[in-house]
């Protein structure tokens, strides 16, 4: 069969589709604590604006500017526009029965009221529109559209409420009112002042911000007759191209491209189901949206917003917290003298982040220490790392970071901490035009008994404390000097200039993972043909290239047993007879999100583990400097391969297998057999996990 038959590939998009669909079956999941479910649920509503404003959109500057190459499965941007409405309508759907005839009421029972405006007492309505008064009026700034006034710019993702009036002469009007992101969306509704009222109204009760400002709009625009008010939002286009030839200053550029994401082109408008049709016209004309562009909500529009409830302080209805666990290598001594006898693995957040910290704080204020080099992609907001390579140019380091600035929804952040890091003296780069560095890497270069050591951390996730508590990723420790001399000659090329190089340990992308995991898939089905004991095992976040399906594809047929745990979007298609029918696919969704990238391969008696920063898709592959490392200590790969990958392949509380449809279906433990929770194993095993000989 041709494999490059589109039958033999899952769309793209539809296979993100059945991925949230994933993340809302832990919502329903009676097993989740409470809030961990309305978590979930907020999920994946965030999801879901992530996926129009960048492949939505996508899709529709295609319709409008002619399509450009088709994707594996061959369908048209129409009719993969049409797809995935269609998938979405009963998921939309369950996510708002999951909300009213579910959550709420258990929220409720719990003490924890998200309450109508209309069954808020009197009292406490008093107070509303008091703190209405005081804190929320200065800031509205209501807009009216009409012959006079020109149809008014609706940012991407606000609130806002689309309001009819009746002036004295009983003449329509309408105006637009933005709901401010200054204040929460939920509301917390004062409690009465007596105790005894039975009102019900108690300290967990909240309401919809929107609400309370419709119910007070009288104060907003006096002298005229406020007849009611919808809620609508609108999801733009939040994917600016930046061209290289006109990017010369990269800062400037990402901060002009920041300013125009809340001006891209409409390419969603959700409203109140009650908003008459006529009102809906009027804002999908102006906004030029279609019918199918429209999404009428029966309940609260943009529900990501829930996650506001999960910050309460209710630990009786959240996941029990994470331990924190530090190996008990790491309280030998210093990690310099460790990592000179023996290889260190972390696995996140199991095995907590602090060390990776104080690594760099070490690092920072130890005299022997020389130079530091690092790649910083999501760090988030008060960033220790970042304040650690500050704190080392302050000790005389010689300290470079390479912040990647285009690092999708984080470039606020990245742009702010570049500014800094350059005042505080540090060398900032931004890496290669047109390559983004997706890599994760860090670098520390020290005077060690007249000679110079080097050490690498290395890892599948970023340097953020806050998502390596919620992310799985793993991390190498090493002073491994082929594996170092690879890292400082990649920190060269990136803040430099070089031509192509050969590693010797690493595979680099652009072009260098590709090429490994393709010979490596070759290699095992040639060894397979001539022993038969040829495995293939490969847990990402994504499978999308072609070439890397299709290499899959004829391992399977020569007979290679392979096992894919694709946590979000995939593109082969298991199961089909004669091509795919050794190959199963499943996906874990579960408490921590599944973020590490782990490449496994076995050819009888001999074996390769490879971890990495990279997807096998194409934008990882030809459009990212990306690092895949090779675990060759023998007791850390035997680790990795028995305590997280086996495990997690045959987990039976939360994993999914995908059929030859590209639907998936849950996979349970056997009678009588108690479930395999992978992530709670974890749990259990956490700092214990790695244990490694006496000697290196």
């Amino acid at each position: 069969m041709d494999l490059t038959d589109p039958s033999l590939y899952i769309n793209r998009e539809l296979s993100w589709v059945r991925f949230d669909e994933r993340v809302l079956e832990e919502a329903l999941d009676q097993r989740h604590p409470l809030l961990e479910r309305l978590k979930f649920l907020s999920i994946f509503s965030s999801n879901l604006d992530e996926f129009f404003m960048i492949r939505v959109s996508g899709l529709y500057w295609q319709l409008q500017n002619g399509s450009v190459e088709a994707p594996p499965d061959g369908r048209t941007p129409e009719e993969q526009i049409r797809a995935i409405q269609q998938a979405l309508t009963p998921l939309l759907a369950q996510q708002m029965t999951c909300w009213k005839d579910d959550l709420l009421p258990k929220l409720r029972d719990a003490g924890i009221r998200v309450l109508p405006f209309s069954e808020i007492p009197d009292e406490a309505v008093r107070r509303l529109r008091d703190y209405f008064k005081a804190a929320i009026l200065p800031a509205l700034t209501p807009l009216a559209f009409d012959a006079a006034h020109p149809f008014p710019h609706i940012s991407n993702l606000c609130m806002n409420l689309a309001i009819v009036l009746h002036d004295g002469e009983h003449h329509e009007r309408f105006a637009r009112l933005k709901v401010p992101r200054l204040f929460p969306r939920l509301l917390h509704v004062p409690e009465e002042a007596s105790p005894d009222t039975g009102s019900g109204v108690s300290p967990g009760s909240f309401v919809w911000i929107e609400e309370v400002i419709a119910a007070n709009l009288d104060l907003l625009f006096p002298g005229c007759h406020v007849a009611t008010a919808y809620p609508f939002r609108v999801t733009r286009d939040a994917d600016p191209d930046i061209e290289a030839d006109e990017a010369a200053d990269l800062l400037e550029a990402i901060q002009e491209s920041l300013r125009q994401r809340h001006f891209g082109s409409a390419v969603r408008l959700e409203v109140s189901a009650l908003m008459p049709e006529q009102i809906r016209q009027i804002l999908a004309q102006n906004l030029h949206l279609g019918p199918d562009q429209i999404d009428a909500v029966a309940g609260p529009l943009g529900m990501a917003d829930l996650i506001e409830l999960t910050k309460l302080d209710r630990p009786d209805l959240k996941d029990l917290p994470l331990p924190h666990k530090v190996s008990p290598l790491l309280a030998r001594g210093d990690l310099f003298t460790v990592l000179q006898e023996r290889d260190l693995l972390l696995y996140h957040p199991y095995d907590s982040f602090t060390p990776v910290v104080d690594f760099l704080r070490a690092a920072a204020a130890d005299p022997q220490v020389l130079a530091i080099k690092q790649t910083l992609y999501r760090v988030g907001p008060d960033s220790p790392v970042v304040e650690a390579l500050m704190q080392a140019r302050e000790n005389g380091k010689e300290v470079t970071a390479l912040v990647e600035l285009r690092a999708r929804f984080d470039e606020e952040n990245n742009i702010q901490w570049s500014k800094e890091l350059e005042r505080a003296g540090v060398h900032v780069a931004y890496g290669l035009v047109g390559l983004k560095t997706h890599a994760k890497m860090c670098l520390i270069v020290r005077r060690e008994d007249h000679r110079l050591a080097r050490y690498v951390h290395l890892g599948t996730g970023n340097y953020n404390p806050a998502t390596a508590r919620v992310y799985t990723d793993l991390a190498l420790l090493t002073s491994n000097p082929a594996i170092a001399s690879d890292v400082a000659m990649l920190f060269n090329a990136l803040t430099g200039y070089a031509g192509e190089h050969p590693y010797r340990c690493l595979m680099v992308a652009p072009s260098g993972v590709r090429t490994g995991m393709l010979d490596r898939i070759e290699r095992v089905t040639a060894q397979h043909q001539q022993t038969g004991q040829g495995y293939i095992a490969l847990k990402l976040n994504a499978l999308t290239d072609p070439a890397c399906i299709q290499a899959l594809y004829r391992a399977s047929q020569s007979g290679v047993a392979v096992d894919l745990q694709i946590r979000g979007v995939c593109g082969l298609r298991p199961g089909v007879p004669g091509v795919s029918d050794r190959i199963t696919v499943t996906s874990l969704v579960g408490r921590f999100l599944e973020h590490s990238r782990i490449f496994y391969f076995r050819s009888g008696q001999e074996e390769e583990l490879w971890l990495g920063s990279a997807d096998l898709m194409p934008r990882n592959l030809d459009g990212r400097i990306e690092v895949v490392f090779p675990v060759d200590a023998v007791h850390l790969r035997q680790a990795i391969r028995d305590n997280i990958l086996f495990p997690h392949l045959h987990d039976t509380a939360h994993l999914r297998r995908m059929n030859e449809q590209g639907l998936y279906e849950r996979v349970g433990p056997q009678p009588n057999e108690a479930p395999l929770d992978s992530q709670q194993r974890m749990l259990d095993q956490a700092g214990t996990w790695n244990q490694p000989p006496l000697e290196r």
